[in-house]
C-alpha cells in the first residue's frame, strides 16, 4: 500500500509542489528562451516566422498548466512589451491559452505516463488556438485589416504553429527531454520523501 502510494505521488505530484526552487528555475529558463525567440524573426517573403512556438509547446508538454502559462503567456507578453507593444495583449491571451490547454491535455492522463499520441493531439489543439487567436487579433484588435484579409493571410501563423508542433515533439520524444524531465522529477520526489520520512 505504501509502495503504491509512493508511486502515485511520484507520477502525479507536479514539480512546483515537490521542489519550488527547481520549478522556478526551469520555468524562468524557458521564459528567458521564449523572450529571446519572440524577438528574433526569420525573414521570409511577405513577412517573418518566429520560433517561440517551439519553446512554448515544449514547456507546455513538460510543465504543469501554471508553469506553461508563465512561459507561453507571460514570457511572450514580456517579449512583445519591449519590441511589439501593439500585439502584447493578444499574445498574452493567445499563447497563454495555448500553453495551458496543451499542458492540461498532456497531463490529463491519470496513469502519469503521457503518450506521444496525447502530446500530438495537445500541440495540434494548441496550434489551432494560436492561429485563431492571432487571426482574430489582426482583424479586431490591430484594426489594420478585415477578418477576410486576416484569414487569407494567416499562412505565417499556420507555418509558425506547425514548426512548433513538429520541433517540440522532436525535442521531447526523439530528443528524450520528456524522459529526462520525468527522471529528474522522480529523483526530486525521492529525495523529498526521504527527508520527510526522517523528520
Amino acid at each position: 500500500m505504501v509502495k503504491e502510494k509512493t508511486k502515485q505521488t511520484l507520477l502525479y505530484t507536479p514539480l512546483r509542489e515537490s521542489n519550488q526552487v527547481l520549478w522556478l528555475t526551469v520555468t524562468a529558463m524557458f521564459m528567458a528562451i521564449n523572450i529571446v525567440l519572440a524577438t528574433m524573426g526569420i525573414p521570409v517573403p511577405g513577412g517573418a516566422l518566429y520560433l517561440c512556438d517551439v519553446i512554448i509547446c515544449t514547456a507546455a508538454i513538460l510543465l504543469d498548466p501554471l508553469g506553461a502559462f508563465l512561459v507561453g503567456g507571460v514570457g511572450s507578453f514580456i517579449g512583445d512589451c519591449f519590441f511589439y507593444p501593439a500585439a502584447m495583449f493578444v499574445t498574452l491571451v493567445t499563447h497563454g491559452l495555448q500553453a495551458v490547454v496543451i499542458s492540461l491535455i498532456v497531463h490529463g492522463d491519470k496513469t502519469g505516463r503521457p503518450k506521444f499520441r496525447r502530446s500530438l493531439i495537445a500541440v495540434l489543439v494548441g496550434a489551432v488556438i494560436m492561429v485563431t487567436g492571432y487571426t482574430l487579433g489582426k482583424a479586431f484588435v490591430y484594426g489594420n485589416c478585415t477578418l477576410v484579409f486576416a484569414v487569407v493571410n494567416s499562412q505565417f501563423e499556420i507555418a509558425q504553429a506547425m514548426i512548433g508542433v513538429v520541433l517540440s515533439l522532436v525535442l521531447c520524444y526523439r530528443g528524450n527531454l520528456f524522459r529526462i524531465f520525468r527522471r529528474e522529477l522522480r529523483t526530486e520526489e525521492t529525495v523529498a520523501s526521504g527527508k520527510s520520512g526522517r523528520n
